[in-house]
């Protein structure tokens, strides 16, 4: 048994500064070490193994003059150089056909120190200029020669604006983009509430990039068991009181405390946990409540941090009506991501 009980996530309240948010502005954990040369294309699905010629090539591309020199000039003087070649690729695929692990490889592959090359998910890049404020964001990230945009996503009208802005000034300044995202660029805030009000500005986002298909079936679930099936009471609390630096919580408090979180702090809100083990687990009751639990799955998973349960299965979360309705992709991106960490976890019940 564990020295000392487990932690509880209900019990802590982060306090993020800052700069730590723009120094962890890096690929997680989970994909310190991918590279291009790691990725295992599907060979019945040929855009993969494209995508990565595609992405190495534009790695190469990002080596010459500084983006706030020659680069600039190059990309966006009077000549219509960049309506030609855009200054971004976009990543459009399913769940789990290695879109992370590719932009990941970009960041790592492309010649520039990591100070000149930032790497985070929509929110993180939206909390960054809630944050420090949108004119420090751009001094701060303009002088950069890559912004790489995990699960690009325009859930409403404000953040739209805020990052058609933020990316259109980086551009201006020579910052080179790359995004992932489940819909093309073309396409975004389709079947979202007032998408028809700013349509105009995902147009105009989509001008900055190359779209990029990727094809495939899920990795996580390719030729994997299914996840198990979630455990009792008694086997999650033995397990988290067995697993040193784990953590143990019911569900529906946990569900309570991540709307006093702010989720730029869900990942410091997991920081130092082993696993998170939870009880009760049911439906959530809302879409707010069940967006928040979006945030917290992507940062376990990006942490590798296995998760066991009870109570009903992951793919159970979320209603039927939520699975049909626009943010029905990161429902089903956070059911595969809790599935795999749920199979992670299950050793943790036989310790």
């Amino acid at each position: 048994m564990a020295d000392a009980g487990p932690q509880a996530l209900c019990a802590r309240e982060p306090r993020v500064p800052a700069e730590r948010l723009v120094a962890e502005m890096v690929p997680p954990p989970r994909f310190d070490s991918v590279r291009f040369d790691t990725y295992n294309p599907d060979p019945t699905q040929p855009s993969q193994s494209e995508a990565v010629t595609v992405l190495s090539g534009f790695a190469a591309g990002l080596g010459g003059a500084h983006a706030t020199g020659a680069g600039k000039r190059r990309w966006f003087g009077k000549k219509p150089v960049a309506a030609a070649a855009p200054r971004g690729v976009y990543l459009d695929g399913g769940y789990g056909v290695g879109k992370t692990h590719l932009l990941a490889s970009l960041w790592h592959a492309t010649p520039a120190e990591p100070a000149l090359k930032a790497f985070g998910t929509f929110v993180e890049l939206t909390n960054l200029v809630g944050a420090l404020g949108f004119q420090q964001t751009v001094q701060t990230l303009g002088g950069h020669r890559l912004l790489c945009i995990d699960e690009f996503e325009l859930d409403d009208p404000g953040d739209t604006v805020l990052v058609s802005s933020l990316l259109s000034r980086l551009v201006e300044q020579g910052v080179a983009l790359a995004a992932t995202s489940n819909t093309l660029p073309g396409k975004l805030g389709e079947g979202r509430f007032a998408a028809a009000d700013f349509l105009r500005e995902i147009q105009g986002l989509s001008a900055h990039f190359r779209p990029l298909r990727i094809d495939g079936q899920d990795y996580r679930h390719r030729g994997l068991p299914e996840a198990p099936a979630p455990f009792s009471d008694e086997q999650v609390a033995k397990a988290a009181y067995a697993t040193e630096g784990a953590s143990l919580d019911d569900f529906p408090g946990l569900l309570e405390h991540l709307a006093r979180v702010h989720p730029s702090r869900y990942g410091a809100l997991t920081d130092g946990l082993t696993a998170v083990c939870l009880t009760d687990v049911g439906p959530v009751p809302d879409q707010s409540t069940a967006l928040r639990l979006v945030v917290l799955a992507d940062r376990l998973y990006d942490r590798e941090v296995p998760v066991l349960a009870s109570g009903v299965p992951f793919d159970r979360l979320f209603s039927e009506e939520m699975l049909n309705g626009g943010y029905r992709k990161k429902y089903f991106r956070a059911i595969s991501r809790l599935t795999a960490l749920a199979r992670d976890a299950k050793p943790l019940v036989s310790q």
